[in-house]
């Protein structure tokens, strides 16, 4: 079964065309990277994805419904969550707060339960912090749980976007540039994660400039280039296509 099926998606802001007629399938527990250059139109199609950004024209189907217009929380509630190219974590509050946060479109009680904090609010509370610290172990990072968020590294900042991400409980998980910043030993703790996460029965894509990762993890790769889709497929597939080398990889960059 597709879990994501994404047709003649396009974004234009003016008559800059950001994404033209992108389409592509997800299976389920899959692991796919989006790659191309900058302004190669990754992000905005997470944007797209997400309910971030208004499609143009095209249609988004998530387990076979149609989320092409919902917002963005409604988007969040359907199962599919996401990381940022650049880090939007709540600083001063402490990392596992951050993770928290995240699973109120998951916490069900009423007004009154929070307001005189009755047992079952207290209960919802205990499980929201065990299974935070859950995702932070996943994670690699229980060991700051009560550390100020803006405390932790610049790589363990990353880790807690995707356990914040994780905590929403979510299907599909979208991950713009995690290891970005990360050393090659940071890098490859993150594969490990990523493959994790697949192991939890979660569907993973990410975006990615690093291609050793990329191609030592994905099970299909969708290539952009100024907005359009030139290339889909497995990596030894996508390796090997003249337009991805000429577009943006290089030789080089291929081995």
């Amino acid at each position: 079964m597709h879990l994501l099926d994404v047709k003649g998606v396009t974004k234009h802001f003016g008559g800059i065309k950001a994404i033209e007629d992108v389409s592509f399938k997800i299976k389920q527990e899959s692991i796919v990277s989006i790659i191309g250059p900058n302004g190669a139109g990754k992000t905005t199609l997470f944007n797209c994805l997400t309910g971030l950004t208004a499609l143009t024209r095209g249609r988004i189907a998530f387990m076979d419904a149609d989320i092409s217009k919902l917002p963005a929380h409604r988007i969040l509630e359907a199962g599919i969550a996401r990381t940022f190219q650049n880090i939007r974590l709540f600083p001063d509050m402490s990392v596992i707060e951050n993770v928290m946060v995240a699973q109120h479109s998951t916490i069900k009680y009423g007004f009154a339960s929070a307001v005189f904090r009755t047992p079952g609010f207290r209960k919802s509370e205990l499980d929201a912090g065990q299974k935070a610290f859950e995702y932070l172990e996943l994670a690699g990072i229980g060991s700051f749980a009560e550390q100020p968020a803006n405390s932790l590294s610049y790589g363990n900042q990353r880790r807690l976007e995707i356990a914040r991400a994780l905590a929403a409980g979510p299907k599909l998980i979208l991950l713009d540039e995690p290891t970005a910043g990360m050393n090659p030993s940071e890098t490859a703790e993150v594969m490990k994660l990523i493959r994790e996460i697949r192991g939890l029965g979660k569907t993973v894509v990410l975006i990615e400039h690093d291609m050793k990762l990329v191609m030592g993890i994905s099970d299909r790769i969708v290539v952009l280039d100024h907005g359009v889709k030139i290339s889909e497929g497995p990596p030894d597939e996508v390796r090997a296509d003249p337009m991805v080398i000429e577009a943006y990889l290089g030789r080089e960059a291929l081995h």
